[in-house]
């Protein structure tokens, strides 16, 4: 095992505004951040969550907290700035871990989010 760092990652993902799809897309975004990353729970420092404000149905955070995930990382959930023209239906994540010093880090965008960074693309 090599020396580790510590990296931010960035993600997003569009859903409706239900507990349902909230709950699923924010799991979706987390486990696509773990695989395309080859990140384990363990090397998670931090996640921030927003949420553009539209969505009001669940919090990201409390998803995470309540299936059992993200083990004691610092959960943070907070309302997007409204910017006029924003995509909605929105929500972001940055994700603070610990990493290969070597790793590329994969940042992905989701569902619609894909337009939010063109340049990187979930490959």
């Amino acid at each position: 095992m090599g020396v580790k760092r510590l990296f931010a990652l960035r993600g997003a993902v569009q859903c409706l505004n239900s507990r349902d799809d909230i709950q699923d897309k924010t799991i979706l975004l987390y486990d696509e951040l773990l695989v395309k990353n080859k990140l384990a729970e363990e090397d998670i420092v931090s996640l921030t969550f927003s949420l553009t404000s539209d969505l009001d149905a669940a919090n990201p955070a409390t998803t995470l907290r309540n299936r059992g995930r993200a083990g004691e990382a610092a959960l943070f959930a907070v309302q997007e700035a409204q910017i006029k023209g924003s995509l909605d239906h929105v929500i972001r994540v940055l994700l603070h871990c610990y990493l290969e010093e070597t790793s590329v880090p994969v940042h992905v965008y989701l569902n619609g989010a894909e337009v939010l960074r063109p340049d990187r693309k979930l490959g």
